[in-house]
């Protein structure tokens, strides 16, 4: 709720500054004028980003298997892996977007995971 009072607030703050070339629509996500984001472009942006952040560039749906890999991992309930990713079959959520990791994975994983919470966490 927070994220979306969020965006809210930053499109009112868009439509202000588009004055009458804002676009009225029930669109969460829209260009500064209000208008839907066309796949293509929001494509471009992403790799863009990933571009700035220094990490590699994969396709925006290669972010869907990463989420549903990560989930398992994490030993998420699959129902709600799949409710997450949105699937309305579990089996697509299992049978194509994760991939079960070894034991050697999850231990990185792990290891991974305590790196990122800070030396103050470890």
């Amino acid at each position: 709720m927070t994220a979306l009072q969020l965006r809210q607030k930053a499109q009112a703050i868009a439509k202000a500054a588009a004055g009458t070339a804002w676009t009225a629509s029930d669109v969460v996500f829209t260009t500064r004028y209000g208008s839907p984001i066309e796949p293509r472009d929001f494509n471009r942006a992403f790799a863009a980003r990933s571009a700035k952040a220094g990490v590699r560039t994969i396709r925006l749906h290669d972010t869907h298997h990463t989420c549903g890999s990560l989930l398992a991992a994490l030993d998420v309930h699959p129902r709600i892996a799949t409710q997450i990713l949105r699937h309305s079959k579990i089996a697509v959520t299992m049978e194509v977007y994760t991939h079960t990791p070894s034991e050697a994975t999850r231990k990185a994983l792990r290891k991974l995971g305590k790196h990122l919470d800070g030396p103050e966490r470890k």
